[in-house]
């Protein structure tokens, strides 16, 4: 009688290509990046990181009603976006809009989604970061957590199904991990044979819950193997290692038919969001020592600048030309009229039903009857 260890007792190793200087790690196998794609990748995490840091501000002066950052996973974010087409569709969780942005959502389309006004693709039905784009292959973002995983399987059968040339990225944090829809995904991907690409961002933190408390086994990585799914642990903070085995993934879930899981080690430096204070379950010289010794922008900038494909007049331009889009993309959300009242009860229904009728009646009868309790500028 023998029973199977309850660990292996050997870590599975964790894919690196860039070390902490930006310098190629000797012996790696990595996908060689042009100068074009290596500088639209950094640009793109500058620009992501500065839309972070000025949404934030705009949220403690009350001028959005919440936010949350990509601080610290920007790598995550930009180079898994450039390792795939335009044509794989997306299903995120909420902390990757470097997706969005590697394919081409402007700063003011960011802007109107945070603000909720009548260019928002959501009628301003959704909360703050919650994005979603068509035209972009990015499925709207929602909160409950996970949810999106299974939905993600069954978008990839269909494209099996109609035999396209693309698959299905989906992304979650190291906490949706824990929820049922995790494990019902991937045994449903597995089974099915789905082109399904699964990266959790294993950030070291579910909100206060430490990843000690989440789960005893070796990260996320192992959890492929028990449901027979192909699986890689990556640097997370590393845009070669990640570009890497995001492009060997997708290649495999396509021509393979089948899924992959990857777990992207990385670390969460700014707060969950803005409803949370992280300095009261985490010390400061964590988070301080991850956002200075560990940031994966200054890393891959180290990187790029060796190659001579970057300089500090080109940082200082772009930077100046993001702030000055992020601030006049902000104004012109906050000057853009809120989508009308009747938005509150379209798009569920072809035809209106009775009962929401009634209720768009009742609702415009006790905004004439107190008119001071009601936003003046949403359109009647």
């Amino acid at each position: 009688m023998r029973f199977l260890s309850e660990s292996s007792g050997k870590r599975i190793p964790c894919y690196r290509v860039l070390n902490e200087n930006g310098e190629i790690i000797t012996g790696s196998d990595y996908e060689q990046l042009s100068e074009e794609v290596s500088v639209k990748i950094y640009s793109n995490m500058v620009s992501l990181q500065m839309m972070d840091t000025v949404f934030y501000e705009a949220q403690r002066q009350g001028r959005i009603s919440f936010y949350l950052t990509s601080a610290g996973e920007e790598a995550i974010n930009i180079a898994s976006a450039a390792a795939l087409s335009a044509d794989d569709i997306i299903l995120p969780q909420y902390r990757e809009p470097g997706i969005l942005l590697w394919r081409g959502f402007t700063i003011q389309e960011f802007a109107n989604q945070c603000l909720g006004n009548k260019d928002d693709y959501g009628k301003g039905r959704q909360m703050p970061i919650h994005y979603g784009s068509k035209k972009h292959n990015f499925v709207t973002i929602s909160s409950p957590i996970a949810t999106q995983l299974p939905q993600a399987v069954g978008i990839a059968y269909s494209l099996k199904m109609d035999r396209k040339d693309a698959c299905v990225v989906t992304y979650t944090g190291d906490g949706g991990t824990s929820e049922g829809d995790f494990h019902a995904a991937l045994n449903f991907s597995a089974v099915t044979e789905a082109p399904v690409v699964f990266i959790c961002r294993n950030n070291g933190w579910a909100i206060s819950t430490h990843i000690s408390e989440q789960f005893r086994s070796d990260g996320i990585v192992v959890r492929g193997r028990a449901y027979g799914i192909r699986s890689i642990r990556v640097d997370g903070n590393d845009v070669l290692a990640v570009y890497s085995a995001i492009h060997a993934a997708r290649e495999m879930a396509i021509s393979e038919q089948r899924p992959v899981l990857v777990e992207a080690l990385s670390y969460r430096v700014g707060h969950h969001s803005t409803s949370d204070d992280s300095t009261k379950y985490r010390p400061v010289d964590e988070i301080v020592y991850w956002k200075m010794e560990r940031n994966p922008v200054n890393r891959f900038r180290k990187w790029v600048e060796r190659n001579g494909w970057w300089s500090e007049e080109k940082e200082s331009e772009l930077r100046s030309s993001v702030k000055k889009q992020l601030l006049q993309a902000i104004q012109v959300a906050e000057q853009t009229e809120k989508p009308p009242l009747e938005d509150l009860f379209s798009d569920v229904y072809d035809i209106r039903p009775p009962n929401l009728r009634e209720q768009e009646k009742q609702l415009r009868e006790t905004i004439y009857r107190h008119p001071q309790d009601y936003p003046s500028d949403v359109p009647l």
